[in-house]
């Protein structure tokens, strides 16, 4: 099997998190949620008392704790895992879903520990029963964008991302794609064994950033 390499969709998402965040069009607690989530993260990330390699692990706990309260890394296992969830015991969903939410929060963090002068507009908001799509700018260097869509789902006590959107590429579907792929030409215990690796990350397809246009 070939070496995976970095998610570049991860990249974007976390790009968009734990920066200045614009105003919000027709805001809900959706995306009151989703701000207030970026919002923390970048107090810790511009705290002076944060800053320095010496820091990093107070740091990545830090943004982890707030990115498991807007994430719903549960209901992301379960989806990125599609069918073969079903075939799974309970025992091998508790270790999928650990070792998933363990490949995004250690991509997430090493983006938004790196990044910190990008900017996202909140778009709008639609509100359906439970569930609620945000939409979002990236604005990116030299006047650049990129549309970025959350997925987010009433958990009960709050509003939770459960996936991801670029230029209408899912990233839960991406990684779904993945996964099927390696469970059918080899074995889930093959997939476990790759995400166990510190060296194995999968990859997801780039958005081209769309060209100078002004945020409106």
């Amino acid at each position: 099997m070939p070496r995976l390499s970095t998610p570049a969709v991860i990249v974007a998402l976390m790009l968009s998190f734990g920066l200045a965040s614009g105003p919000a069009a027709e805001a809900g607690p959706p995306t009151d949620q989703l701000r207030d989530g970026i919002d923390r993260i970048f107090k810790i990330l511009g705290d002076p008392a944060m800053t320095g390699d010496e820091k990093a692990a107070q740091r990545k706990a830090a943004v982890s704790r707030i990115a498991s309260e807007l994430f719903d890394f549960g209901e992301m296992s379960k989806r990125t895992l599609g069918r073969h969830w079903d075939e799974r015991t309970p025992a091998e969903r508790l270790d999928f879903a650990r070792l998933f939410t363990e490949l995004i929060q250690r991509s997430y963090f090493s983006k938004v520990d790196e990044h910190g002068s990008e900017k996202t507009v909140f778009r709008s908001e639609t509100v359906d029963g439970k569930q609620a799509v945000v939409k979002t700018t990236l604005l990116l260097a030299r006047g650049n964008q990129m549309p970025l869509e959350y997925s987010m789902l009433n958990t009960g006590d709050r509003w939770r991302v459960y996936d991801l959107s670029i230029d209408g590429i899912s990233l839960m579907a991406n990684y779904r794609s993945q996964f099927s792929r390696i469970i059918r030409s080899s074995s889930f215990a093959d997939l476990v064994t790759k995400m166990k690796s510190q060296q194995a990350e999968f990859t997801a397809p780039a958005a081209a950033p769309s060209g100078s246009k002004s945020a409106r």
